[in-house]
């Protein structure tokens, strides 16, 4: 199995994934599938395509939050070059021969992928809020967008965790 696996190009980003970008999708698809077939009790296979979904909104909600990242980056003028996907997250690729930047850029882009994802949690908040209840199969995946969006793109997003857009800002806070 090849290391880096070509999945195209999107708004002019090269797209790429590793290896554990398909572990990682299906992780999630049977984290849903079980939360769907023991929490919520739904049929086999209602549950394993409800699964599905969920996987594939979220490798597109991370790539929605990519895309913030990328309008950002352009706004600074030291624009994004790619997203290479990894486990259940991304990184924004950028240019190997990018300059020292001021720590007002590395924030600016930063900031980008957690507000894209917070705007973005309000209609699908509200989709959500339609399509209930929340135990019948596409309540409980507008739910899951809605949550992953708000819980994990937009706040969680913006935690010093190391990794996350978070570590970013507060290490270039001040600078």
């Amino acid at each position: 199995m090849q290391s880096k696996i070509e999945l195209g190009r999107v708004a002019g980003l090269r797209l790429t994934a590793g290896n554990s970008a398909i572990l990682g999708f299906m992780g999630v698809w049977a984290a849903a599938f079980v939360v769907a077939l023991t929490a919520l009790e739904l049929p086999s296979l209602e549950a394993m395509i409800g699964g599905l979904l969920c996987a594939v909104i979220h490798f597109a909600l991370e790539l929605a939050h990519q895309l913030g990242h990328a309008i950002a980056a352009r706004a600074t003028g030291w624009p994004m070059t790619g997203v290479h996907f990894w486990l259940i997250l991304a990184l924004s690729k950028y240019p190997s021969d990018e300059p020292e930047l001021p720590g007002r850029v590395h924030i600016r882009r930063a900031l980008g992928g957690p507000i894209a994802s917070l705007l973005l949690s309000i209609p699908l908040g509200l989709l959500a809020g339609a399509l209930r209840p929340w135990d019948a199969t596409p309540g409980w995946i507008a739910a899951f967008a809605f949550l992953d969006c708000l819980l994990f793109f937009g706040i969680g997003a913006l935690l010093p965790l190391g990794f996350t857009d978070g570590s970013t800002i507060l290490r270039w806070w001040g600078k």
